[in-house]
């Protein structure tokens, strides 16, 4: 795998293990990665490589729910597709979960904006690239010389969310990861709701 198809060389410590997740945060997750998956914001390329996924913090902790690697072929995700972050450090490119599935190669850039505000509790991120070109520039974006899924990627979204025309946005557009675009909220709903106002203006 090439780094532009995904930098999935970090630490991940694993347990292969169910967790408890409560209905309607899985409901909630799930009923939104469903509905990215339909517009093809998300899913599997002509190439069989996973693209885009869903987070939910669990209140009040540092641990967050995310898509599993190697899911986005599903239509539909049951629990077992989803992984539990339990842990992680950026710095060291490192990541503990559990699931019956590892949780994303993105894990660390979700965690860099949970980080930052305390007041998100959902994060996005899709591929598409006419949106993208768009409002890349024209909207907050990371130095494209910063290659996703590393350390410095996520130390790069944590500079972008001390501005406060992010907070206010609630979007980040990934400008060394074509296609890339991160939305957040304080909950699914909002930060569905922020991509889609963005989404439906290209139609």
């Amino acid at each position: 795998m090439t780094q532009e198809e995904g930098y999935i060389k970090f630490e991940c410590d694993w347990e292969k293990k169910s967790f408890t997740f409560a209905k309607k945060n899985f409901n909630n997750l799930n009923s939104w990665r469903k509905k990215l998956h339909e517009l093809e914001l998300l899913g599997m390329d002509e190439e069989g490589i996973g693209f885009g996924n869903v987070s939910m913090r669990e209140e009040n902790t540092r641990r967050f729910y995310i898509t599993g690697s190697e899911t986005g072929k599903h239509e539909d995700l049951q629990k077992d597709h989803y992984a539990k972050v339990i842990d992680y450090d950026i710095d060291k490119n490192y990541v503990k979960c559990s699931g019956k599935v590892k949780a994303s190669s993105e894990s660390l850039t979700h965690a860099a904006v949970y980080e930052s505000d305390p007041a998100v509790n959902a994060v996005i991120h899709i591929h598409h690239e006419r949106l993208w070109k768009m409002l890349k520039n024209k909207l907050p974006t990371t130095d494209p010389e910063v290659p996703f899924g590393t350390p410095d990627m996520a130390h790069e979204i944590k500079r972008l969310m001390e501005q406060r025309e992010v907070r206010i946005e609630k979007i980040i557009i990934m400008g060394g990861h074509k296609e890339g675009i991160l939305t957040f909220g304080r909950d699914l709903d909002e930060a569905g709701e922020v991509l889609l106002k963005y989404f439906n203006v290209i139609g």
